[in-house]
Formats: structure tokens, C-alpha cells, sequence
């Protein structure tokens, strides 16, 4: 069974979706880290974030791995307390906009899917592009004053919420006019609308819509909006 998780930065997804894929005894993946693990490379290689040829042949070559738990190495290594940071926060949006990477980038998730034989996966273009016949989609969605009081709850910074929600407001727009795998919803997909939901709460609409759907091998299909 493959589940593909969308929505906004800061969203709750890649909880959702970890805490999902072990009730359903399936892996998780966090396409994003993958992207991060890009913009790190090319970041400690120098390569300039703009360079979409140098871009591409990084990601052709570069190796991504998860262990059991989700969390990414590259060349064997672990990477999850270079990737997380402000540096690559920052530049991030513009590796993963070049075709070239993310090519190289789904080509791999898609392989990481075959060798698991199903998985949760979370990200931005999961249900429209990497995953376009998974069993179930969603498109897990809050506000950006949700996301930002969240996000400044997580960083021990309230007093932050307004700049971090302005931020995600200017990352939502690049995110969704991107030329390539812009973020939308897909048609098909369950929109979950986790405003003033706990996250065990965004976990259980996620595992109710797929039990309601009928389970494996049945497609997530119903536009409605989850709560």
C-alpha cells in the first residue's frame, strides 16, 4: 500500500505521516529530507544553488538511504542535524525547483517504494507527481497563523509567530507557482484540515479515511474535507 501526503510547509505532515506509517506497519518517507540532503551537498561543495546543471549531477549521483525509524543518510552517513538548520531552510526552495534534481530525486523515492514494497510517503507533489496512483492520497492542510504559532511553540520563540507565519505565506506562494511539481491538491485526494487538531487526532482522520476507503488497494478518492 502506498499513502502520499501533501500540504504546506510546517503542516504537521511528516508527524502525520511517521506516526501513520507505524499503525499501519509500513515505512516512512520524508521526501523533503531528500531535497534537503541536496542543498546540503551542494551547499558544503560550493555549488551555487542556482546552477542547475551542477545541481542535476548531484543529485544523479549522489546516495540516499533511510534507516527503519525514516531518518536519511547520505553515503552511508547520518545527515538529519546538517539538514535542518537555517542554511538550508533557506536555500532549499530553489535546489528543489531545477527539473533536473527533482527528476533524479523522484526516480529514487519511486525505486525506495519498490524495495519496501509500500510505504507512507510525505512532501509537496506526492499524490500529483512522485506517487500519482498511491492507494491513498491526502492533502493535509492548516492555516499559516496555525502553522506559524506551532512552529514558534517548537523553537521556544512566541513572540516569532508573526514573522515565521510571513515567511510561510512567501514560501506557500513559491511553492505553489512553481513552473515544475508546483504544490496543489490533487483532485483525488482527502483534504484534512488540522486547525485545532491534536496530532494524534490528524493521525486518526488520516487512518479513518483510509479504513472508510475500504484499505489496501482501494484509492483515497472522495473530495471532501476530513475533521
Amino acid at each position: 500500500m502506498i499513502v502520499a501526503i501533501d500540504g504546506p510547509s510546517a503542516s504537521g505532515k511528516s508527524t502525520a505521516a511517521r506516526n501513520l506509517a507505524a499503525r499501519l506497519g509500513l515505512r516512512f518517507l520524508d521526501t523533503g529530507a531528500m531535497y534537503r540532503a541536496v542543498t546540503w551537498v551542494a551547499l558544503e561543495r560550493g555549488i551555487d544553488p542556482a546552477d542547475a546543471a551542477a545541481l542535476e549531477d548531484l543529485a544523479r549521483s549522489l546516495e540516499m538511504s533511510f534507516d527503519d525509524r525514516g531518518l536519511l543518510f547520505v553515503l552511508g552517513k547520518p545527515v538529519e542535524a546538517h539538514i535542518r538548520g537555517p542554511r538550508v531552510t533557506g536555500a532549499v526552495s530553489q535546489v528543489s525547483a531545477h527539473g533536473g534534481v527533482r527528476m533524479h530525486v523522484v526516480a529514487r523515492q519511486r525505486e525506495l517504494a519498490r524495495e519496501w514494497g509500500g510505504l507512507v510517503a510525505e512532501g509537496r507533489d506526492t499524490s500529483t507527481v512522485v506517487f500519482p496512483q498511491a492507494d491513498h492520497k491526502f492533502f493535509l492542510w492548516a492555516s499559516a497563523k496555525e502553522r506559524a504559532r506551532r512552529r514558534a511553540e517548537e523553537i521556544g520563540q512566541p513572540e516569532a509567530a508573526e514573522r515565521i507565519a510571513a515567511e510561510l505565506e512567501a514560501r506557500d506562494r513559491f511553492d505553489s507557482t512553481r513552473a515544475i511539481a508546483p504544490l496543489r491538491q490533487a483532485s483525488d485526494a482527502v483534504r484534512i484540515d488540522s486547525d485545532g487538531l491534536l496530532p494524534d487526532q490528524v493521525v486518526d482522520a488520516l487512518e479513518r479515511a483510509i479504513h472508510e476507503a475500504g484499505g489496501a488497494g482501494q484509492s483515497g478518492s472522495r473530495r471532501s474535507t476530513a475533521r
